[in-house]
């Protein structure tokens, strides 16, 4: 269902812009509804001419909105939202990408009351394949939790957690994609090291890790299973899994999400 009303956006790099198409690309907002706030005149000419939304280059000049998304960067996003918050109504929803950011830190640059929405993405929203964890602030309304679920939906999954699992979330599903990239290279490497080229090695490596999790999510099996299906015994996999059990690479990813939750912790005060 499409939204209406007002749409404003704080924020038109990289992650804003992906939210932007997505939402326009699946119908749920047309072009005329949304205004983006960009300070960088030549990104705001670019969103202009490729999407038709209007553009200001100033937060403070958002005005009538329902929907405020803050996507600037989290060291900006409480003076984003002090700025925007004249151009808001009780009933507007705020939605907050900045990683780490409490929704409480957030809350103190709104009016009190301010219906406020925490969401994390990922990178893959880039191309509409993101899972984005998102959380309400205290008396948040089924109804504003539903319209900040059809915003992301436009770019991938959505999952609802409450806010004190979120650190978890920017350290696996936020920060994940970069800990997949490092396997991938590394599993390129390693067919390099056996003799492939490396453009083949490379188009090995992405394509089984992007479908195997597809095989996953479609199957709906646990990994486990499908791990044991492909590990014959005596087999080639097997020896291989072997050498992974060998080398921590359970405890090593154990190890990442702890250190990366951690930091996000400390990064949120």
């Amino acid at each position: 269902m499409a939204l209406k009303g007002r749409i404003g956006l704080a924020g038109g790099g990289n992650m804003g812009s992906a939210l932007l198409k997505g939402m326009l690309g699946s119908g749920l907002v047309k072009a005329d509804q949304v205004v983006v706030a960009e300070k960088l005149a030549s990104r705001a000419g670019q969103l202009q001419s490729d999407l038709g939304v209007a553009t200001v280059a100033a937060c403070s000049e958002l005005g009538g909105l329902d929907v405020l998304i803050l996507a600037v960067k989290p060291n900006d996003v409480a003076e984003a939202a002090r700025e925007a918050a004249a151009g808001l109504g009780p009933e507007s929803l705020v939605i907050t990408l900045a990683a780490g950011v409490r929704l409480a830190t957030v809350a103190q640059a709104l009016p009190q009351g301010q219906p406020l929405v925490r969401a994390m993405p990922n990178t893959p929203a880039l191309i509409g394949k993101g899972v984005t964890a998102i959380c309400g602030g205290p008396g948040l309304e089924a109804r504003h939790l539903e319209t900040a679920a059809q915003v992301f939906g436009a770019v991938g999954r959505v999952v609802t957690v409450q806010e004190k699992h979120m650190d978890a979330v920017t350290a696996l599903s936020g920060s994940g994609p970069a800990y997949v990239f490092v396997i991938i290279e590394a599993l390129a490497d390693a067919g390099v090291n056996q003799g492939l080229d490396r453009e083949t090695a490379v188009a090995l490596a992405a394509h089984t890790v992007a479908g195997a999790a597809q095989l996953l999510i479609d199957s709906g099996q646990h990994p486990g299973e499908l791990k044991d299906r492909v590990a014959s015994p005596g087999g080639t996999t097997i020896a291989g899994l072997r050498e992974l059990e060998r080398g921590g690479l359970r405890g090593v990813l154990f190890n990442a999400i702890e250190a990366a939750t951690r930091r996000s912790k400390e990064l949120g005060g």
